[in-house]
């Protein structure tokens, strides 16, 4: 898709990724991989007793899904490279229990073009959680693209 194709799709979804998994397992690799083994993560019979009622995913692996989500959910821009340029927001909504499904919904919010060659694409991130009414997370997603 062309840049300037995109550009007619301010205000829309974009796309809406498949569903993923966060089960025990990538909770413990997620883990394993941070140093962050803090017991709502990584305890099931602690967690328990929490205000959870059982282990829950770390708040950056859900951000980290967004990848992932993003790269099944929309097609890409024609462009030569694109980087990730940070987030204007990002907000933690509801804790995803281990075992439950998430996916993204994105919604463009802006593409313009900063300079000849250089695009800034800004998309609202949505994670649902399946079967809960409030999402995982909210967040605003910069990307710079270069023609």
């Amino acid at each position: 898709m062309k840049l300037e194709d995109l550009q007619t799709k301010v205000g829309e979804v974009i796309g809406t990724s498949g569903w993923y998994v966060m089960d025990q397992a990538r909770i413990d690799r997620f883990a394993d991989t941070t140093e962050d083994h803090q017991f709502i993560h990584v305890d099931p019979e602690a967690a328990k007793a929490s205000p959870f009622g059982g282990t829950i995913a770390h708040g950056f692996l859900t951000v980290s899904m967004l990848a992932a989500m993003m790269e099944a959910a929309i097609d890409k821009p024609a462009v030569a490279m694109s980087v990730n340029y940070g987030f204007n927001k990002l907000r933690f909504l509801a804790p995803v229990k281990s075992g439950k499904r998430i996916r993204g919904r994105f919604r463009l919010v802006e593409l313009a073009e900063k300079r000849p060659g250089q695009w800034q694409q800004t998309v609202e991130a949505t994670i649902e959680i399946e079967g809960e009414d409030k999402p995982a997370l909210l967040a605003e997603w910069i990307f710079q693209h270069f023609t």
